[in-house]
């Protein structure tokens, strides 16, 4: 039920749909005795529009999710295994294209785990992600198409272990954590976008998977400029007010719902 309940109401409240609704409203209230209050809605919906797509509104939102956590070292001590949260594959276009993987912007979460699985040839490499839809046939399976996408870039398949029930990263973390079953001494890796890591550590430390963050696919540069400069294209900017609202939002969600270690994870 919390994953319904919370797809639909992300829908309802995603900042791009509100503003774009409060904005057709609006223009269905101009011609009507409300017009006022639809000059209201179209002014507040375009103003709206405008700050998010173009000002560094989405930077300030990602800076301090992406710097919650630091890099990893290149020398850093070998992981027994590797985890790689899903959300890095276009799930409908993968199967509708006859099986060839289409990767979206967080691609680096596959990249960057193939070169550490390479680094470290002795680590397993666990790949967590179902298919997200809430409407979805068989055909949606993210992971199975992760572990071809593994193969073809190297890895050896007996090294690969995919875990393909989970639909959101509570149950990743639950769900791999039943899975893997780890064993007191060993370390194991997380790899996710750097913007995500605050909410899947948490996650991960409340199912009892102590990991260490490895976080990829960084959206800001950390440079002074960013902070100040307009966003271009506009679409972007709306792009990542969205995911950053939703993240934060996630956030609240799962530390008052107990469901995380702590409302902002810390190393």
């Amino acid at each position: 039920m919390f994953f319904y309940t919370s797809k639909i109401l992300w829908w309802l409240v995603t900042p791009s749909n509100v503003l774009v609704g409060l904005v057709a409203v609006g223009a269905l209230l101009l011609p009507s005795r409300l017009a006022g209050l639809g000059r209201g809605c179209v002014t507040l919906g375009a103003i709206g529009l405008l700050v998010a797509g173009l000002s560094p509104l989405g930077i300030w939102l990602a800076r301090p999710l992406e710097n919650r956590f630091p890099l990893q070292s290149q020398d850093m001590p070998a992981p027994s295994g590797i985890v790689v949260l899903g959300g890095s594959i276009e799930q409908m276009t993968t199967a509708a294209r006859g099986g060839q993987v289409a990767v979206v912007t967080a691609a680096s979460r596959i990249t960057e785990a193939v070169a550490l699985a390479r680094r470290y040839p002795q680590a397993r490499l666990v790949f967590t992600g179902g298919s997200d839809a809430v409407f979805s046939g068989d055909e949606l399976d993210e992971a199975e198409a992760a572990r071809t996408l593994f193969i073809q870039l190297g890895i050896a398949p007996e090294r690969i272990t995919i875990e393909r029930e989970s639909r959101n990263t509570f149950e990743n973390a639950v769900f791999t954590r039943r899975m893997i079953d780890p064993k007191p001494g060993e370390r194991w890796v997380l790899v996710t976008s750097a913007w995500h890591m605050p909410r899947a550590i948490g996650l991960f430390r409340a199912a009892g998977f102590a990991v260490s963050a490895y976080p990829v696919d960084f959206e800001t540069r950390n440079t002074d400029r960013e902070l100040w400069q307009p966003i271009t294209p506009v679409s972007r900017g709306l792009d990542l007010v969205d995911r950053m609202t939703h993240e934060w939002l996630g956030l609240l969600a799962y530390g008052l719902s107990g469901r995380s270690a702590a409302l902002f994870p810390a190393p």
